[in-house]
Order: structure tokens, then sequence, then C-alpha cells
């Protein structure tokens, strides 16, 4: 009986265990620091963003749609890589995020995002509210 209560947990953990992935692998690269108002968890930003593939393949940019993105930071309304990787960015700011898989998409295929990407973001942000 032990050793079913132990598999039954082990079970449990490694679908838990995504929830709780280390941002160890994130990596954070100030392009240029900006001056303005800091961005914090619960912050309403405003970036611009060029979303690339490792391998440079371009997914996504709010540069080439000339339409900003406008997001809750810190509100799951972005990729966890997002919402970790923007905290203590400044207004004029730009950021380079590359992004592990488990705080991108994971497992899933969004759009042309193959399973299991790591992501590179280049993020400027340009307002915080």
């Amino acid at each position: 009986m032990m050793k079913a209560k132990k598999i039954i947990l082990m079970l449990a953990l490694s679908f838990l265990l995504p929830l709780f992935a280390s941002d160890k692998d994130l990596v954070i690269q100030d392009i240029k620091v900006g001056k303005g108002k800091e961005a914090f968890s619960g912050s309403n930003v405003t970036v611009h963003y060029v979303g690339k593939l490792k391998n440079g393949t371009k997914f996504d940019s709010s540069r080439d749609r000339k339409q900003p993105f406008e997001f809750n930071l810190g509100a799951r309304e972005v990729i966890r890589g997002w919402d970790k990787g923007i905290v203590g960015m400044k207004e004029g700011g730009i950021r380079k995020l590359v992004i592990p898989p488990e705080l991108g998409y994971g497992e899933r295929a969004v759009g042309s995002i193959p399973p299991n990407s790591t992501l590179v973001f280049e993020v400027e942000l340009i307002k915080v509210y």
C-alpha cells in the first residue's frame, strides 16, 4: 500500500512540476537600460517586441504590425518568461529574454512555434501604468 501511495505522489508531482519550474534558465540581458518608471508585478505595461526561435526564425513582431502590446504584468496574461523577465525594466529600456520551454509554451505547439521551443524575445518597454 505504501508503494502505491509513493507512485501516486510522484505522478501528482510530475504534473505539478511545470507550474513551479525554476527560472534559473531564463536569460535576461539588458540591451538598453531605461530611465522611466519601473515595471513591477501588477503593473499594466505597453511593449514592442520581436519573438524568434533559438535558430533565429522570427515568429511574431508587434513592430511589424505597428501595434504595441499591452498587458498586466504578473497576471498570467502572457507566458511566464515574460512575467518574470520584464519585472524591473524601466520605460525606454530594451531587454533580450531567452526563455526556456518551461517558461514559454512547454510541450504545446502554438502557431509556427514547435513544442519544447526555447524562445528569444527583444522587448522594449514603452509605458508603465
